[in-house]
């Protein structure tokens, strides 16, 4: 009798024991998968699906113009573009009308100087080869100061400034045809904030600007 029980219970044992091996397979799969799926390969709910997200109703009268009425005339946005050294010495912005060019002081001038330096002609000089490449024959030339000292300083150092750079448009371009709008803001017309010296830093320039070749 007792031999029999062994023999009956012996299955059991082995039972239990592939039930046990299934529970922790099917656990050790569990936090496998739950492990993956915390770094997903795309930002969860940015996956691309088949389906439109919103589905519109081609008859909704909100969708229709109402009696009567007509569409604006087409219109060409203008479109600028900003390019800046890293460094914020020069800045060139692109408008489908106009390129203008934007330098800092401190690479033109020592402080509360009008006298450019050898580095500043030759910047100059490569914006006067794309004045040429543009074929153009009416230049903007304005100085500009940050709200330190007195407005009246600022006026007339701005105004040197400006001349300054024309002359050596002026010898570059050799052209007679050009014609020059120079003029000196001084504090006006700030890019940035005058609070900060980094604000300041930028309002201290010179801006060349010129119209684009009609495309």
């Amino acid at each position: 009798m007792t031999r029999s029980r062994t023999r009956l219970e012996a299955p059991r044992l082995a039972a239990v024991a592939t039930t046990v091996t299934v529970l922790v397979a099917t656990s050790l799969y569990s936090v496998t998968g739950a492990a993956a799926a915390d770094d997903p390969s795309v930002p969860p709910g940015t996956q691309a699906t088949a389906s439109a997200p919103v589905e519109l109703d081609p008859n909704d009268p909100d969708l229709k113009l109402p009696d009567g009425a007509t569409l604006a005339e087409p219109k060409v946005l203008d479109i600028k573009q900003v390019v800046e050294e890293q460094s914020g010495d020069e800045r060139r912005e692109d408008t489908n009308a106009e390129v203008t060019f934007a330098l800092q002081a401190e690479v033109l001038f020592g402080k509360d100087s009008a006298k450019l330096s050898s580095q500043a002609k030759a910047r100059i000089g490569a914006i006067a080869e794309e004045i040429k490449k543009q074929n153009a024959t009416r230049i903007r030339v304005f100085g500009f100061t940050d709200n330190l000292g007195s407005s009246a300083h600022g006026d007339v150092l701005s105004r040197k400034r400006a001349n300054a750079v024309h002359t050596i448009l002026g010898q570059e371009l050799n052209d007679p045809n050009v014609t020059y709008e120079v003029r000196g803001y001084g504090e006006q017309y700030p890019i940035a904030d005058n609070s900060t010296e980094a604000g300041r830093k930028k309002n201290r320039r010179v801006e060349i600007s010129f119209p684009r070749t009609a495309s």
